[in-house]
């Protein structure tokens, strides 16, 4: 059962998804999927190979942009902006990793880098059911560097 839970009209992060998920992303508009969660993490994960040939086989973009807990690197952000970038305004875009905040926090460092407001950022992820204050500090350098 898919928990796919609104960042923004555009974002939204979920917990580790299945391959029956996918079917239920394409039905609700969701263009690209974006795989936080690196291979081998957990007994019994879904292979993110097996994520993307099912994403694909939707007709929706699959990124892999890893997180380990050994936290963010500059590299990750961007390639979180990209991603975000290049679904445009063709529809919905749903990043997971094994229970979404990491995929949250990879969202809010990537808008912060872009310039959104941390007070906006912060809000959007509580209503999703996540607390990106572990990242807060961060939030507000790379948002300042915009200014």
């Amino acid at each position: 059962m898919s928990d796919f839970r609104k960042l923004t009209d555009k974002v939204w992060a979920s917990p580790q998804i299945s391959e029956e998920d996918i079917a239920a992303a394409r039905a609700q508009g969701f263009v690209m999927v974006i795989n936080n969660r690196p291979d081998g993490e957990e007994t019994g994960q879904p292979a993110g190979d097996a994520i993307a040939a099912a994403v694909n086989a939707q007709g929706m973009d699959y990124r892999a942009i890893p997180i380990t807990h050994s936290g963010f690197s500059q590299a990750q952000v961007a390639a979180m902006t990209d991603a975000l970038d290049s679904a445009g305004d063709n529809g919905k875009v749903l990043a997971y990793c094994r229970s979404g905040t990491r995929s949250t926090f990879l969202w809010a460092l990537a808008r912060a880098s872009a310039g959104d407001d941390p007070n906006t950022i912060t809000a959007a992820a509580l209503g999703a059911g996540y607390d990106v204050s572990p990242v807060r500090e961060t939030l507000e350098m790379l948002a300042s560097e915009r200014d």
